[in-house]
């Protein structure tokens, strides 16, 4: 299984959505359609 790199926009925007925007990780995960586990 190979691993999914991520690049460093996509994971501060990610962050930015949970901490600055109050969404719940399993919406921002959906959004993304990444595991809320990555997150």
């Amino acid at each position: 299984m190979s691993k999914v790199r991520f690049t460093e926009e996509f994971k501060l925007e990610a962050i930015k959505q949970i901490t600055e925007h109050h969404r719940p990780v399993a919406e921002v995960s959906q959004r993304l359609s990444v595991s809320s586990h990555s997150l």
